[in-house]
């Protein structure tokens, strides 16, 4: 069980038990401008690193299976046993334990390690701080134990890590998005095939402006999972009417129309949102080649209403703040980013107005919902950062 520890009496130079070399990692967050929920449906999305991210230094520490992890972030101790690895009450513990799991399941031999970690991500933000936490620790370990992982290796175990160990049926945009990022470039991911497009982020005057609701989701069970359960049963349904569909990547408007009578409503608006978002993605990408920012950030507000009125994973904070965005010739796309029920807004904004616009929302939603929401300007970054010491 973790140890609640005053932060005044541990400082990093103390936390390690030995002088051994140190391996240091540099894990991004991440951001999606348009697709989502269509990862764990084999579609498209368009996800990039940031430039905020969790930092790791991993020791050996001499012993066998000792372990100890410290979180600054939520300053706690993590103590473990690597011969008894058991999920903890503790969700960010989850992502470390399954990780740690998902090694041992693939029969790579790890030794007792120390590792400190300092993160610059909003909990709760839908910048999948859990992704980071998951690819950072898989790539420390790597490095540290000379484990022999490719990059997609460690996309794929920490994926596997949050599905198994946690618990949540997440896709694999998040893990891809926070290893496999370049600098200054988008992605635009095949989900059912991992190819991906690298697109250079010229957002000309723009920046980029997330805008955290405050309204925290927790998304390992309940309501996500039960988003890909609805998905899957339509799928299902459609499959047994037409033999060559092996995922909702096969699927046309046609096809779905054909089958609505024998669908629910929740079934049809499930798969029919999925079906467009794919869509605007791909078309997404042309604007974003073309530099049509104008154009992307409409596909941005169809993707949101999309995500409001047919798979319904927005809520009233979320939609009061893409509302306050539609009539701002400044602003030229906004939607809801993540899993849903919380987080934040993504918004591509005319740089010279952030200031005015951060201040004018600011008292509207604070007026409206009694929440200061926090304001964070983000950077198309690089992915996982591996160095030693």
């Amino acid at each position: 069980m973790p140890n609640k520890i005053n932060s005044d009496k541990i400082a990093k130079d103390h936390f390690f038990k030995t002088s051994n070399p140190g391996v240091f990692v540099e894990s991004p967050g991440r951001i999606n401008l348009i697709g989502e929920h269509t990862d764990y449906n084999h579609g498209f999305v368009m996800p990039t690193a940031i430039d905020k991210k969790i930092y790791f230094e991993l020791r050996k520490n001499d012993t066998s299976t000792a372990c100890s992890i410290y979180s600054k972030t939520f300053n706690t101790l993590l103590n473990f046993d690597l011969k008894k690895i058991e999920k903890s009450s503790s969700t960010w513990e989850n992502y470390i334990l399954g990780v740690v799991n998902e090694l041992q399941k693939r029969k790579k031999i790890i030794e007792g390690f120390d590792c400190y970690i300092k993160s610059e991500l909003s909990i709760g933000a839908g910048i999948s701080s859990s992704a980071a936490l998951e690819c950072g620790l898989a790539s420390g370990l790597n490095k540290l134990f000379e484990l022999n992982l490719s990059k997609k290796e460690i996309v794929n175990l920490s994926q596997a890590a949050e599905n198994n160990f946690v618990g949540s049926q997440c896709g694999v945009m998040d893990q891809y998005a926070s290893v496999m990022s370049k600098k200054d470039n988008l992605i635009l991911l095949d989900c059912h095939s991992l190819e991906a497009e690298f697109i250079p982020a010229d957002f000309k005057s723009c920046k980029i402006l997330l805008i955290n609701s405050k309204v925290s989701h927790s998304i390992a069970e309940g309501e996500y999972n039960t988003r890909r359960k609805e998905s899957e049963s339509g799928l299902k349904f459609i499959q047994s009417q037409n033999d060559k569909v092996k995922t909702l990547r096969d699927v046309t408007l046609e096809m779905l129309d054909s089958c609505k009578p024998q669908l629910s409503k929740t079934q049809y608006n499930r798969v029919l949102y999925v079906l467009q978002e794919n869509a605007r993605v791909l078309e997404a990408a042309i604007f974003m080649k073309s530099g049509n920012l104008q154009a992307f950030g409409q596909l941005m507000y169809r993707s949101h209403y999309g995500l409001r009125d047919l798979y319904e994973v927005s809520c009233k904070e979320l939609d009061f703040l893409v509302k306050f965005t539609e009539n701002k010739d400044f602003i030229y796309g906004s939607r809801m980013m993540g899993g849903g029920f919380g987080g934040c807004t993504i918004n591509i904004i005319e740089e010279s107005h952030i200031p005015d616009f951060i201040a004018e929302v600011k008292i509207a939603y604070h007026k409206e919902f009694n929440i200061t929401p926090e304001m964070i300007t983000v950077v198309p970054g690089g992915g996982t950062n591996i160095y030693q010491n």
